[in-house]
């Protein structure tokens, strides 16, 4: 992994500034336009403050410009030369006249050639494109072909120069466009370009960078290599007591912040493992945290009661607000999707919304009959989902503020809820022993997730991780990673010395956190050299089956040659 690159947060440039969200209408109006999405291009177009009936009318104009350019109608191109679209485009007026005094010569109207050589371009004399061609213009007055004049000795002829005075206009008129959008040349394909520089970006700055590079059938979500951890990474002490909870800091995840025991947060860095910061504040234990998606500010939440919102853009992380209003422990806390929110679960049984900036309660869930364990929001931000001891999953409106599902298939406490990035599953953790995929929309289990232990007093949770894989912990000391669609064990991670109470998933890092009674944050990752270990001793216990059936079949023979004589 590199230890230093350019992140793409909001400093990189300012998404309000008017030039940049040009730029952006610009570059999609260009791909519409690519693709052949004309109709909407065009509402673009007119969304972006041009009016529809304005351009048509401009269209029609410059179509019929140049059809009557090219027919030589010169008494309607006079007449069109009034309208805005030329109008104050005296080079080009000149170049039209230009035309008109040169085909009156070529058919040898000398009288007309003469009276427009004095009405219409000798007022515009200054605009000539040559040196002398003003006085070569006088010339062609008295001479036998036009050729004869320096200055037109390469002339084209009338339909040749008329088709020449067509492009100079179409080429005037694409530079007044870019003009009028800022001189902006927007190059072919800009939008793809973007978009393959930035799966590049990815790829490039991915910890298990492919040797070969993959193809990317999505947009939708950054780019991730398939990898399931094997091996502890490192371990990071200096919590005095157990470890409950544990997440990376925002979707760059960089760092990681740890909730213990000891009434403090630790913030550690993902690469070195040193401590960078010890946030004191609480005075029980700290039950859960949740950070915002660019990790500019954490929750926390406490035995004590309450939830700190703490500061993390400073280089000394400051609690900036505490949210009070449970009585007794506060065991979990989420953020909403605007981070303008958050919802936390407690042992008063309620479930409480905050507006984290004026700290009040906005609304209060009640209805579970045992403590509130797990509180989250959904992807759309529109529904609260909770866990409780008493045995359920309950779905709430976050506007009415009214229970509108209830699951209550579990036969223990559930200890967590997680939700999936699109909504559609749902992950619950029971000390029946079992954690539970559910599909959201048919409200009914999909799958069962059994191998690990939950049964004693312990909150276990268990959350999800890329490429349909789920993490969890255990009150056996293992971290226990499943294949969503199989719910088989697909990797046990061995090494702490007590019960793992959940673990954390960072995609952009490629490494899995956990956290332990044992007093410390483990952090795993893939390490190629274990696969490699495991794959050369199947090579030599196989070498060796076969060796051992090689050397003993001449045995093998002879005993059973031996019984055949016995029995016969």
């Amino acid at each position: 992994m590199h230890s230093s690159y350019v992140r793409p947060t909001e400093d990189i440039f300012n998404a309000d500034d008017p030039r940049i969200k040009e730029d952006i209408i610009g570059i999609v109006m260009q791909y519409l336009a690519d693709e052949g999405y004309h109709a909407s291009q065009a509402v673009l177009y007119d969304e972006t403050n041009v009016k529809w009936k304005e351009r048509e009318e401009r269209s029609i104009e410059i179509k019929r410009l140049k059809k009557s350019i090219l027919d030589g109608d010169w008494q309607e191109v006079e007449k069109l030369c009034t309208k805005p679209v030329v109008k104050n485009h005296r080079s080009f007026l000149y170049s039209i006249y230009k035309q008109q005094y040169l085909e009156y010569i070529e058919r040898r109207e000398i009288q007309k050639a003469f009276t427009f050589l004095n009405k219409r371009l000798k007022p515009l004399e200054h605009l000539q494109t040559k040196p002398n061609e003003f006085k070569d213009l006088c010339y062609l007055l008295t001479a036998k072909s036009i050729h004869e004049a320096p200055s037109f000795r390469n002339w084209e002829g009338i339909m040749g120069a008329r088709e020449n005075l067509v492009d100079q206009l179409q080429s005037m008129l694409d530079f007044e466009t870019a003009d009028r959008n800022g001189n902006r040349y927007i190059p072919p394909d800009r939008l793809l370009t973007l978009l393959r520089q930035a799966v590049a970006y990815q790829i490039e700055f991915s910890r298990y960078h492919p040797k070969v590079a993959p193809a990317v059938n999505s947009l939708l979500e950054n780019y991730t290599s398939f990898v399931i951890p094997n091996a502890a990474r490192r371990t990071l002490t200096g919590h005095r007591r157990n470890v409950k909870c544990v997440e990376f800091i925002g979707e760059e995840g960089r760092e990681l912040v740890s909730g213990s025991s000891d009434n403090t947060l630790r913030i550690w860095g993902t690469e070195t493992g040193e401590c960078h910061a010890i946030l004191e504040g609480h005075h029980s234990r700290i039950w859960d945290v949740s950070t915002t998606a660019q990790g500019g500010s954490l929750a926390s939440a406490s035995g004590d009661g309450t939830v700190k919102i703490w500061n993390l853009k400073d280089t000394l992380p400051l609690c900036a607000t505490t949210l009070t209003g449970h009585s007794g422990d506060v065991y979990s806390t989420r953020y909403h999707p605007n981070e303008s929110h958050i919802v936390t679960g407690g042992y008063d049984k309620t479930v409480r919304l905050f507006d984290i900036t004026t700290g009040a309660t906005v609304k209060t869930f009640s209805g579970h009959q045992l403590a509130v364990t797990k509180t989250i929001f959904n992807p759309l931000g529109n529904l609260v989902v909770s866990g409780s001891k008493d045995n359920t999953i309950k779905f709430w409106d976050i506007v009415s503020g009214l229970c509108i599902r209830t699951i209550s298939s579990h036969l223990g406490e559930v200890t967590s809820v997680e939700m999936n990035s699109s909504g559609t599953y749902l992950l619950s953790s029971s000390k029946d022993n079992s954690n539970r995929l559910w599909d959201v929309r048919m409200v009914r289990p999909i799958q069962k997730l059994k191998g690990h232990q939950n049964t004693s007093k312990n909150f276990i949770r268990a959350t999800f991780a890329d490429n349909n894989l789920i993490v969890g912990g255990s009150e056996d000391g293992v971290v226990y990673i499943w294949d969503q669609d199989t719910g088989e064990v697909l990797q046990k991670l061995r090494g702490h010395n007590g019960v793992v109470y959940e673990a954390a998933w960072n995609a952009k890092q490629g490494m899995l956190a956990s956290c332990s009674d044992d007093q410390t944050v483990k952090m795993w990752y893939y390490d190629e050299k274990v696969g490699i270990t495991k794959k050369k001793k199947t090579t030599t216990c196989l070498a060796l089956i076969i060796y051992t059936a090689l050397f003993l079949s001449p045995v093998i023979d002879a005993v059973g040659h031996l019984k055949q004589k016995l029995y016969t």
